[in-house]
């Protein structure tokens, strides 16, 4: 996922710091943090961006505002109204494009005299989506469980726009693999592994996989792949260690659970490397 920092945001989108103080106070746009740092994500700009360009226009931002928050109780499904829909102004009025009508969000008014004339001079356009964007916005569908359809839906059609982009094909697989539907969650980390094999999650993604599947000696290699390009990886190592003794080959098993154990003795999983090598129970899967 893209991250930008305050700094480059006020670069980019040519913004104030006053300005983007108010619209956060707003609840126009809120920063994500991560590992105590403020960022946006690419949502986040096309959100501010449209922000600018209707208040370039003159549109009042306590207005935009309610006609925001307006938008999130008449369409539920619509979780971002300033990056999914068209916003449109005429100097009047704001409205937004929704499924082919044009709708007031304050009143949920159907616009019918809307002078699309006078629109294409006086706002800003949402242009078709890139893939870049519904990445981003199947990032923010997948944060919440609610609404990991339309998530799906978004890789799928970013996939559609850059089907050579092998995180959208490692993030669509582990969506698929969530909801049980296991070949297509092969089929996607397959076609990761054929766009870049040098990719350890990508490895290992499939090889667990093919190992829940019983399918032994191609997960072997696969996950073997995956801890020749990141030694350091314990949980293929871990997994490595179950593939191999449902093999048969209990010496190399024992040998990626020490290596397991080297790398992550306080997981939750460590004990069950530690009885396995102690030749006690059976362990899980991590």
């Amino acid at each position: 996922m893209e991250r930008f920092t305050r700094r480059e945001v006020l670069r980019i989108l040519n913004l104030t710091e006053k300005q983007l103080a108010y619209w956060e106070r707003l609840r126009l746009v809120r920063p994500r943090a991560r590992w105590g740092e403020k960022f946006y994500g690419f949502g986040e700009l096309i959100t501010l961006r449209t922000i600018k360009q209707l208040t370039d226009q003159r549109v009042p931002a306590r207005r935009l505002r309610r006609a925001v928050e307006a938008l999130r109780q008449q369409l539920a499904e619509v979780s971002a109204p300033l990056s999914e829909l068209r916003v449109l102004w005429n100097g009047r009025q704001i409205a937004v494009e929704w499924e082919g009508r044009q709708l007031e969000p304050l009143t949920g008014q159907l616009l019918l005299n809307f002078d699309a004339r006078e629109l294409e001079q006086k706002i800003r356009v949402m242009p078709e989506r890139t893939a870049e964007e519904w990445f981003a916005l199947a990032l923010e569908h997948e944060a919440d469980p609610a609404t990991t359809l339309q998530a799906i839906e978004a890789y799928q059609r970013a996939l559609e726009k850059k089907p050579t982009w092998f995180e959208l094909h490692i993030n669509l697989g582990t969506l698929f693999y969530e909801r049980g539907k296991r070949d297509e969650a092969t089929r996607c980390y397959r076609q990761a592994v054929e766009l870049n094999p040098a990719s350890p999650l990508a490895q290992f993604n499939l090889g667990s996989l093919l190992d829940e599947l019983g399918q032994y000696a191609a997960a072997r290699e696969h996950l073997r792949r995956a801890v020749q390009l990141k030694p350091d990886y314990p949980d293929a190592h871990y997994n490595l260690g179950l593939v191999y003794e449902k093999l048969g080959a209990h010496a190399e098993a024992r040998r990626q659970w020490r290596r397991y154990l080297e790398l992550d003795s306080d997981s939750p999983w460590a004990d069950y490397a530690r009885r396995r090598l102690a030749g006690f129970g059976r362990p899980e899967s991590s």
